[in-house]
């Protein structure tokens, strides 16, 4: 009987890092999908990515932060609903965090020539 329970344990075991591979994979080609559209200045990209972080969908860990940023950053771009999703996301954060999130927004804003404010 104990030979039953490891060939279960293991196959389960097998599965689960099938589907963690595959979860990654999904999570790989969505990041990197918004990321090519978010460097020629969509923002939709960047708003999409921003839902991703704050929901944490698309296998993607919550992360208000990024979240906050990448709102942060459509909202520059002009998406209607941006600034609005920033403002719920920074109700959750402490004023560090959202420092750090505005601090990664404007490095982001100088590395993207897509997204210069005249």
């Amino acid at each position: 009987m104990d030979h039953a329970n490891i060939k279960l344990v293991a196959g389960t075991d097998m599965q689960s890092a099938a589907q963690t591979a595959a979860s990654n994979a999904a999570r790989d080609a969505f990041v990197a999908h918004c990321l090519a559209a978010a460097q020629d200045g969509e923002s939709e990209a960047y708003f999409d990515l921003g839902m991703a972080f704050c929901t944490g969908s698309d296998a993607l860990a919550v992360d208000l932060v990024e979240a906050h940023k990448w709102f942060n950053l459509a909202a520059v771009g002009g998406h209607d609903h941006a600034a609005q999703c920033r403002a719920d996301v920074a109700e959750d954060m402490t004023a560090r965090e959202i420092a750090e999130a505005q601090r990664r927004a404007r490095e982001w804003l100088r590395a993207s020539p897509a997204m210069r404010v005249a």
